[in-house]
């Protein structure tokens, strides 16, 4: 028989190794729940490969039931949705056609019948995207006494594509249809077959880069004025690109950079790599408020830039407890409540209108009993859970951001997450599900000008055919010395709307 010691060092070394074990089951059956979540569920919209879900873990060995907890808590009732009648919802449609139905007994004797009222109903059509001609008549006229004289005739009107047979109304059409519908050009090359002429895609490409280059200058004033603003939100999303020089025709990774602020523009910048140093490029001038996720590159950028003050964003802290719910919901409840009282506070401010300034205030005076007791309860979660887990990651997360998240008390004008700069990301998101890659690096930064102009538009209300239509035709006949600040999509406004203002000053 061995000795005691070795039994007792053995006992030990086996309980090491199935705590070990413990762990890592528990860290795996959390991953499948995060992957089913991501699949099946409303996760994100990143696509997840369908082979990392046919692992086979399931058949093998079924999980335990988790112990069930029940946890109670009040939440305000949601008014009822007020559903929308179609008379409504259409109101606004212009009326091209009216059809009178006369009843058939009328028909036969209108005589003995007069008109006492009528019924109204109405029906929804449309007219299909069709290509059409636009004849331009330039008459030519020589000098009747002085025959020597050259013959006049009207100058060419000017039109964005120099030479070309596309009007802006075409171009700007061209344009929305893949940055805003998020239709590729080789799908619009064979939609066009139905609207009367085939268009070719190398033709559209080229009409996008005009577009592009035109737009430039609009793009360089919106970004601008996000320099000059004083605060920024930041975020960057990965696409792929075509590089000519990888063999094969595959593909590398570019980036695009997005900065925008509370109801100002959103402006884009394409870049090949996530280097800090591309921030530092994209916001060289900046001094002010900077917001951003967890990511060192903003961290960084405000440690050497005096000038700029990081402050962070309490939506990624938060989701990551909402991730945990599954693995801890009574702890992760417990954080997501006191967080959720930030944001309850935030709403009522908004609500009331309260300006920055005493907002900064409040913040101070209201959030400092919820945000010490959200540390110290995060940094006991943090000793008790395991690192690896959900849970543990979460507290991680919160507390080594815990500096840039609590600096928002000392400002009011920063709204508490980059909620607003994320969802200007998304028609990009969007788009390269359907488009894939971006055929060429130099190709990018033009994406990255009709993103900023579309996106734009959409932020501020504004229709973005009307608007590339009205500015494409307008700009050809500008000079480099003309204010291009009124162009803009945040202060751009439709000719109708500007005759109502003349009007309503008059």
């Amino acid at each position: 028989m061995p000795p005691v010691e070795e039994v007792y060092a053995e006992c030990l070394k086996l309980r090491g190794e199935v705590a070990a074990q413990a762990e890592e089951l528990a860290r795996l059956t959390a991953q499948i729940e995060w992957f089913k979540k991501q699949m099946f569920g409303g996760g994100k919209s990143e696509k997840q490969d369908a082979a990392q879900l046919r692992l086979g873990l399931d058949e093998k060995a079924a999980p335990a039931e988790p112990a069930t907890q029940q946890i109670t808590y009040e939440r305000k009732s949601p008014k009822p949705a007020v559903k929308q009648v179609a008379a409504e919802h259409f109101a606004n449609l212009p009326i091209e056609e009216t059809v009178t139905i006369e009843p058939a007994e009328v028909q036969a004797n209108p005589e003995q019948y007069e008109r006492i009222g009528q019924e109204e109903t109405f029906e929804v059509d449309i007219h299909p995207p069709r290509l059409f001609k636009r004849l331009i008549v330039r008459p030519k006229y020589r000098h009747k006494q002085d025959r020597d004289l050259p013959p006049v005739v009207a100058p060419a009107p000017k039109r964005p594509v120099e030479g070309g047979y596309a009007s802006a109304g075409l171009l700007s059409y061209i344009v929305m249809s893949k940055y805003v519908d998020h239709l590729p050009l080789y799908r619009q090359e064979t939609m066009s077959e139905s609207w009367g002429a085939k268009l070719s895609r190398k033709t559209m490409c080229d009409w996008v880069d005009v577009a592009s280059q035109w737009l430039e200058p609009i793009y360089k004033e919106m970004r601008r004025g996000l320099l000059e603003g004083g605060y920024l939100q930041a975020d960057e999303t990965p696409i792929h690109c075509n590089d000519p020089d990888l063999r094969d025709g595959k593909t590398t990774q570019g980036w695009l950079w997005v900065i925008s602020r509370p109801g100002a523009d959103v402006v884009f910048d394409w870049r090949l790599t996530r280097r800090h140093g591309e921030l530092t490029s994209l916001i060289d001038g900046f001094s002010g408020i900077l917001q951003s996720d967890g990511y060192q590159a903003y961290a960084s950028h405000a440690a050497s830039h005096k000038n700029v003050v990081w402050v962070g964003c309490w939506a990624h802290a938060r989701r990551k407890f909402n991730e945990a719910l599954s693995e801890a919901p009574r702890q992760a409840s417990l954080v997501l409540h006191l967080i959720g009282h930030l944001y309850e506070k935030e709403a009522q401010w908004d609500a009331e209108g309260i300006a920055p300034e005493q907002r900064a205030q409040l913040r101070e005076r209201d959030f400092a009993r919820h945000l010490a007791l959200l540390k110290k309860l995060a940094t006991a979660l943090r000793r008790r859970a395991r690192p690896k887990s959900l849970l543990g990651e979460a507290c991680s997360y919160l507390l080594s951001q815990w500096s840039p998240l609590v600096t928002h008390c000392a400002f009011g004008q920063t709204r508490l997450d980059n909620n607003l700069v994320e969802n200007a990301i998304r028609p990009s998101a969007i788009g390269k599900k359907n488009w894939l890659f971006i055929g060429d690096p130099d190709a990018g930064q033009r994406s990255a000008i009709l993103y900023s102009i579309v996106v734009s538009c959409q932020r501020h209300g504004k229709d973005p055919h009307a608007y590339l239509r009205d500015v494409l035709t307008r700009l050809p006949k500008m000079s480099n010395k003309d204010d291009l600040s009124a162009l803009t999509p945040a202060n751009w406004q439709p000719e109708k709307n500007k005759a109502k203002t003349k009007s309503g000053e008059e």
